[in-house]
């Protein structure tokens, strides 16, 4: 005798985490998108380096961003059917993973840049220099304040925050080497403040990518302990033995599971099922489950181990 339940109803909340942020974020593509050319053309005619690195990663913010949008409306407006059962979750966490690759590559030229420069370092007009940068933070704290919320509910959203606080950070930066090289002469400190953006801006892209590599290879959640999940379910009355327990992610906040349960002599199939639910989804945080309840004896070549990606 066997038993599934499948629970669907954190589908719609788990898109909800992005798709709500979906007007947000298309703002955000259009206003970084007028921004970058103005900070771009500013940075050439200025000849600063801490320009063209805030540039550089606004030119990431403008790909990442549009790639976020398209993500979260494909994924808000694509039906799940017979070839795509999951709909487009995944899409967002594509996006998320470019924008990673994105703000690696920019970072690393910058970096090679300054080193290039900071031997000789290239006469700056600081005035204006100065004019281009405080627009530039002004654009980026509008944007940062309106994605920050989202950021915590989708990695995708996460993505498009990461590189719009890099940009704000590297606004502040070119702000200051402009009054430095306004005030004092020294060139320098154009080149010094954009390894520090780029260096700044490098072990968050790391952990942006490892978390949606993650999630790409299906790897448990790292805040699911799944050997913890495995005696949880042993535990229960009318349990003989847990086995093939898979934990992966979906999309951010959109977890699933799948396990199977065989029964004891006396145990009741309804109120394993019942209880088996009740501690995936509120112990552990799996809302979207599949468990299948065997009847006595049905597991009995399986092991108690629960087999999942680490």
């Amino acid at each position: 005798m066997s038993g599934h339940d499948h629970n669907h109803g954190s589908a719609a909340a788990a898109l909800s985490g992005g798709a709500k942020y979906e007007r947000q974020l298309l703002f955000a593509f259009v206003l970084i998108g007028v921004f970058f050319v103005v900070e771009l053309i500013g940075g050439l005619l200025t000849n600063s380096l801490a320009l063209l690195s805030d540039a550089g990663h606004m030119f990431t913010d403008v790909l990442g961003l549009g790639m976020a949008w398209a993500a979260v409306h494909a994924a808000s407006t694509v039906d799940r059917d017979a070839t795509r059962t999951y709909g487009l979750y995944r899409v967002e966490i594509l996006a998320a993973l470019a924008n990673a690759v994105l703000l690696f590559g920019v970072a690393l030229f910058i970096l090679v840049e300054a080193w290039e420069r900071f031997h000789d370092p290239p006469a700056v007009l600081g005035l204006p220099m100065l004019v281009v940068a405080t627009f530039g933070l002004g654009v980026n704290l509008v944007v940062f304040f309106m994605l920050r919320d989202g950021a915590s509910e989708s990695l995708n959203v996460e993505g498009a925050y990461l590189e719009v606080m890099a940009d704000t950070l590297g606004s502040v930066g070119a702000i200051a080497a402009a009054i430095i090289v306004e005030t004092t002469g020294y060139y320098r400190i154009d080149v010094i403040l954009g390894v520090v953006i780029g260096l700044f801006v490098l072990p968050r892209t790391y952990r942006l990518g490892s978390k949606a590599v993650r999630i790409l290879v299906e790897a448990a959640p790292p805040d699911i302990d799944t050997e913890a999940a495995v005696a949880a379910l042993r535990a229960i009355d009318g349990v003989a033995s847990v086995h093939d327990l898979h934990v992966w992610t979906i999309t951010a906040g959109m977890e699933s599971g799948t396990v199977h349960i065989t029964l004891t002599e006396d145990g009741d199939a309804r109120t394993v099922l019942n209880e088996a639910r009740r501690i995936l989804r509120d112990e552990y945080g799996v809302e979207h489950t599949t468990v299948q309840v065997e009847p006595p004896g049905y597991g009995e070549q399986k092991t108690d181990i629960a087999e999942a990606d680490w």
